[in-house]
């Protein structure tokens, strides 16, 4: 087949493609659907998708696996929107506009590309979760006012690459779920100790040797609670008390005992272990050709 016969089947494939697109969007405009579902469609640009921010009126948006690059600004415009869902995507950049959206509540960005977050996207009024599992952040890429979102109740950070969680995370008064499992955390703040509503803590496969004292003043072994904690590497009275259950990690921190064995470990100021994994072959890494 030659170039421009290749060119023109390409060509007639994305109007095939975008004409589907377009079908969705008309249909939610003339039905008024407040729910616009465009999952799996390839899309990789928002220009794919004509008269989507006319729509005023949607409150859900799941654009989740595409291969979307980028996020417009004028994504703002959709300002009744309450879930936005853009999961296993390739999105580097998020606009700053974005934490302005008024009604926005849950905002999923998990398995996309980012390696830093704009400035001020701490604003979000309402938002309430926020997921930005599996992407390439660390401790770096936050802006100063990212733990000033106070209606968050669940913020999931797994699969990054944090060595360490500011303390301002202690800000986040609200918080019910805290995920920071698989990265590279090397200590936790005692702030961790503030997040009182905190039912669920899930720091498993970083590279922890002890935990703050503070975190056993947390309520996270009642029957809906959850500390998942393995596959770090615990000094030895931490990991004997896991052996036997999560219940005993939580009474034995809280103990004079550890809280001696604490205080000496900080001072000692131990190197942390290397890495558990080589991170350079995750997929949000990866480049298409």
């Amino acid at each position: 087949m030659g170039s421009m016969e290749q060119g023109s089947v390409s060509c007639n494939f994305l109007s095939a493609k975008m004409a589907k697109v377009k079908r969705v969007i008309d249909d939610a405009r003339d039905t008024q659907n407040p729910e616009l579902d465009l999952v799996d469609k390839g899309i990789a640009s928002f220009e794919e998708m004509p008269g989507l921010f006319a729509l005023a009126n949607i409150t859900r948006l799941s654009l989740s696996h595409n291969k979307i690059e980028s996020l417009p600004p004028a994504i703002a415009n959709l300002e009744h929107l309450e879930i936005l869902n853009l999961f296993n995507n390739h999105i580097e950049d998020l606009p700053t506009s974005l934490s302005s959206m008024p009604n926005l509540r849950i905002l999923n960005l998990g398995m996309n590309r980012l390696s830093k977050l704009p400035r001020g996207f701490g604003a979000f009024p309402v938002l309430e979760v926020l997921d930005l599992t599996y992407n390439n952040l660390n401790e770096r890429a936050l802006p100063g006012n990212f733990f000033m979102i106070e209606s968050l109740r669940a913020l999931y950070l797994g699969d990054n690459d944090f060595e360490f969680i500011p303390p301002e995370v202690g800000m986040l008064k609200n918080l019910q779920i805290l995920v920071l499992r698989d990265n590279d955390i090397i200590l936790l703040p005692k702030e961790i100790g503030d997040l009182q509503r905190l039912r669920e803590l899930h720091i498993q496969g970083n590279r922890l040797l002890v935990l703050p004292p503070e975190i056993g003043t947390l309520d996270l072994v009642g029957s809906k609670s959850v500390l998942r904690m393995e596959n770090n590497p615990w000094v030895t009275p931490i990991a004997d008390q896991l052996q036997v259950g999560v219940s005993h990690v939580i009474e034995y921190i809280r103990s004079e005992t550890y809280k001696y064995l604490y205080s000496r470990q900080m001072a000692a100021g131990v190197p942390p272990p290397p890495p558990i994994s080589d991170k350079s072959k995750k997929i949000s890494r990866k480049k298409e050709n």
